[in-house]
């Protein structure tokens, strides 16, 4: 069973998300920003990161920074999942090691799941 962890700061949508997920028999973890998404990642070593940008404390960008900087963690996927949609966020949260970027207004948590699903083949 693949282990996620949501760093979202908003509370429904976090919820939301994690009940489609544990649905789908996957195992969620939890943080509300990015200084505690950063230490989850190094002690669950997830499969997947399901990451927000606009975060209380270090940005979603920080964090990924972070993630990719370090060798026990870099390899993990990271989905930016972001209200931010602006071409040069897309472009940069790519560049900096995002396995793909989706914009909050334009995906369903049906299709999250399904993308999800997707990148953990």
């Amino acid at each position: 069973m693949a282990k996620i962890l949501i760093i979202e700061d908003d509370k429904f949508l976090r919820e939301l998300i994690a009940r489609k997920l544990t649905k789908e028999g996957y195992e969620i973890v939890e943080a509300i920003d990015g200084e505690e998404g950063f230490k989850k990642v190094k002690e669950e070593m997830p499969d997947l990161i399901l990451l927000d940008l606009i975060l209380p404390g270090i940005d979603g960008f920080g964090v990924l920074e972070k993630i990719k900087d370090e060798p026990k963690t870099s390899l993990i996927p990271v989905l930016i999942l972001s209200n931010l949609g602006q071409k040069d966020e897309i472009e940069k949260g790519l560049k900096l090691g995002a396995v793909d970027f989706l914009v909050k207004a334009h995906f369903t948590p049906e299709e999250i799941v399904e993308k999800i699903k997707t990148i953990l083949k």
